[in-house]
């Protein structure tokens, strides 16, 4: 790759993800880019080119197998991505291995197990929004868009409630790009103590959830889920499972109090809250770039680019979802255009486990905030919004309204 000179080099805080992805667009479907660390890497901008990849069993996500600069020692630990093409969990494994390691954990998002929640998640949404009723300002993603999915997901995999603070501090680090090494290495170090804890609590007290259920599968199949693999699956499940919908909740917020020729067609009733929540995940899908996939064998694309064996690649979902050649007036937020075909959840072997759960908290969280406070409007020019600093993750940092 050192022959081939990247056109840009990624804003580690994602300041403006979304212009970002048109000024690449400008430079074809595949364009190669700079992460930080100067890591070079393949930004996929067009939706059919990027649909095809994902389900392309000649792409990989394993770095151990598949990346050169991996194998040869040139990533440092340090790394800032590290936490994503690190790990030991069924996001970084390929083939055989993927399907072992997501077997043992797909049989939790069944859609009968999802379903079951529902009276839960409609608990926890209204525990949440009864203390909000005579406020008149208040930063929505503390008091609600982040709380309820930490709720859901830490119930699900047993994280005692004194733990789930610190949990949040970890998660907002690993998804924090622009981080430092020194931050990097401190949040690994973090990480790894949380996660030891965790297991060690339920060892010790095994109950009705998601961890101990990984430890049981661990320790009943040997040489089914290694230790490394135990812990990086934890942070996976737990971290993206409640980082994507407080996402998802923020963003939909933001798109029908700055709508509101679409917020009326809610509550007319010419369009629904599965428009609204698959139209959002199109525009503002909760992960913008998702890395990193790498080359399995020299792949040649539609226009004539060879993505060549061993190069890496990062899928832009921001991009994707926002091409111009699949969905007219894209940039546009219409919340009858319908697109079910988005690919804020991925696409191929692996597509999100915990799209059903994402989607559920959407459907009985957001109808519920918008019937309780039909009034609801943001407390601040939407341009002074500041997003997180990343450009993996699509959110605000908080999210004040009125």
């Amino acid at each position: 790759m050192s022959a081939r000179c990247p056109v840009a080099a990624l804003d580690p805080a994602g300041a403006d993800v979304h212009a970002e992805a048109h000024a690449l667009r400008a430079h074809g479907s595949a364009v190669l880019v700079s992460l930080p660390g100067e890591v070079p890497a393949w930004v996929i901008t067009e939706h059919a080119q990027l649909r095809s990849l994902l389900a392309d069993a000649r792409v990989s996500k394993d770095p151990r197998q598949h990346w050169p600069a991996w194998r040869r020692g040139e990533i440092p630990a340090d790394w800032p991505l590290i936490s994503w093409v690190g790990v030991d969990n069924m996001f970084t494994a390929y083939g055989a291995d993927h399907a072992r390691l997501r077997g043992l954990v797909s049989r939790a998002f069944t859609p009968r197990r999802v379903e079951a929640l529902r009276p839960r998640i409609t608990e926890i949404t209204a525990a949440l929004l009864d203390p909000l009723t005579g406020e008149s300002e208040v930063d929505l993603r503390a008091a609600f868009t982040h709380p309820l999915p930490i709720a859901v997901i830490t119930e699900l995999f047993g994280v005692p409630a004194q733990l789930r603070d610190r949990l949040r501090g970890i998660v907002d680090e690993v998804f924090r790009t622009s981080a430092t090494p020194e931050e990097t290495a401190a949040t690994a170090q973090e990480m790894a103590a949380f996660l030891a804890e965790l297991v060690e609590r339920k060892r010790q007290r095994p109950g009705d959830d998601l961890t101990s259920a990984l430890l049981a599968a661990r320790d009943e199949q040997q040489n089914r889920l290694g230790d490394r693999e135990l812990a990086d699956t934890l942070i996976l499940l737990i971290g993206a499972g409640h980082e994507t919908t407080v996402n998802l909740l923020g963003q939909a917020v933001v798109a029908l109090t700055t709508h509101p020729e679409q917020r009326e067609l809610l509550r007319t009733g010419a369009a629904d809250w599965t428009g609204a929540v698959e139209e959002t995940l199109r525009w503002q899908p909760a992960l913008a770039n998702v890395p990193l996939r790498f080359a399995v064998e020299d792949i040649e694309l539609a226009d004539g680019t060879v993505i060549a064996r061993g190069d890496a690649i990062l899928a832009s979902y921001a991009a994707a979802n926002r091409d111009p050649r699949h969905y007219p007036a894209a940039d546009a937020f219409d919340l009858r255009r319908g697109a079910r075909d988005h690919l804020a959840f991925g696409h191929g072997p692996h597509f999100c486990l915990g799209a059903a759960l994402a989607r559920l908290e959407a459907h009985i969280a957001l109808p519920a905030l918008f019937e309780r406070f039909p009034g609801l409007r943001l407390a601040v020019d939407p341009a002074e919004l500041e997003p997180t600093e990343s450009f993996i993750s699509n959110g605000h940092r908080w999210l004040p309204v009125l």
